[in-house]
């Protein structure tokens, strides 16, 4: 059972975290955005403190933690207002599958580069005509010779023009039954057949957008990660992970507009007392902190269940705190700018860009109906209408 209350590892490492976060803020993003680049000092700063690799094995280079430290990580950066979306990407997706079920090479050509920050690895597993049910994913593996060809497209691929290489996750035919069952391949940057194209987003983040196309591509066998055979266990050895940091990413996200609306209330006097002082304003608030707290413990407790090996405990918990903490995000982002009034929308005080940020904590990885739908079947045992 995990304590509901931090280390003493776990307090240092979020205080540390939180500091470096405060040497950058929220205005270091905003410029960031606004030159159209990347947050690369934020990024090499937090490698060169061991923050990125800090679920990565020692043996290669790593923190020797787990996603509960690096969940500390994102979640502190964030309540600065200066998260790195791709830590969810590079040291949790694709540096956990690849330290769970990569081969020594792989280890030893990928985790050293992903903890210490030199190297960058994306994740493709969106497709326009599957979405949310990932058995219809169409982007197949067949084999030629000793190689492979994957062939097929990918949408909503982040920072795809950073990473050296994409974990894709395909699908090959089981030889025995004649079914598709997902493979995850590490695709080169540069391998002859592998297209990218920039998705035009309302959004405006650091983290770039892409559209990719595999036409083709050659793949040596040894770019297959994993056991052929493995399928699903290995996909959701990438996307629980995914769903924790997602939450740790949208509980950042909401403390930041929470503190920004809380210094506002306590400051802005329009009668005889502070705005704050009103129930009206302190009220919602409060109910917002409360919600963000529930949706912390149990992003912690899917972590922890996560780090302890227990992944069907884990698949559960991580849905739930990624269900819990979107909401918390985007009602704390919201009561924020309504705290604020008029002030709310402007660039001086920069929480309008928020609300449409916090709303990706609802859609993506998995949106908030189809983690409904998971409870209900696998938690209530209620029948699928699909």
């Amino acid at each position: 059972m995990t304590s509901v209350v931090e280390t003493d590892e776990h307090k240092a490492l979020r205080a540390a975290v939180a500091a470096l976060g405060a040497r950058y803020g929220r205005d270091y993003i905003r410029r960031t955005v606004a030159a159209g680049a990347h947050p690369d000092e934020l990024w090499a700063e937090a490698a060169k403190l061991g923050y990125l690799g800090v679920n990565l094995p020692e043996e290669y280079g790593g923190g020797g933690g787990g996603i509960s430290e690096l969940s500390i990580v994102l979640e502190e950066l964030g309540a600065a207002g200066s998260p790195l979306l791709m830590l969810v990407v590079s040291p949790a997706i694709c540096g956990t599958v690849i330290a769970r079920f990569g081969t020594e090479e792989q280890k030893r050509a990928w985790l050293p580069g992903l903890a210490d920050g030199s190297r960058l690895m994306a994740f493709g597993i969106t497709e326009p005509d599957a979405g949310s049910n990932s058995h219809r994913i169409t982007t197949t593996a067949r084999r030629d010779g000793t190689d492979w060809l994957l062939t097929g497209r990918k949408v909503f691929i982040s920072g795809v023009d950073q990473a050296d290489a994409t974990l894709i996750v395909g699908r090959t035919e089981d030889a025995r039954t004649g079914r598709l069952k997902p493979c995850l391949f590490i695709v080169p940057r540069d391998a002859e057949g592998f297209g990218r194209r920039p998705i035009d987003m309302e959004l405006r983040a650091a983290e770039k957008q892409f559209e990719l196309t595999l036409d083709d591509v050659r793949l040596p066998a040894d770019a297959l990660v994993g056991d052929e055979d493995a399928g699903l266990l290995q996909l959701f050895a990438g996307l629980n992970p995914e769903r924790i940091m997602t939450a740790a990413f949208a509980i950042g996200m909401g403390r930041y507009a929470l503190a920004r609306a809380v210094e506002y209330a306590r400051d802005r006097t329009v009668w005889r007392t502070p705005i704050g002082a009103h129930q009206a304003i302190a009220h919602p608030l409060a109910q917002s902190h409360i919600e963000l707290e529930m949706a912390r413990l149990m992003m912690q407790k899917a972590a922890h269940l996560y780090d302890s090996g227990d992944d069907i405990g884990a698949g559960e918990a991580a849905n739930m705190a990624k269900y819990a903490a979107g909401e918390a995000c985007v009602k704390a982002v919201d009561q924020a700018v309504h705290t604020l009034g008029g002030n709310g929308l402007t660039n001086e005080f920069g929480l309008a860009s928020l609300i449409t940020a916090a709303r990706v904590s609802r859609i993506a990885p998995v949106s908030r109906e189809m983690i409904l739908n998971y409870v209900s079947h696998q938690t209530l045992g209620l029948p699928k209408s699909y």
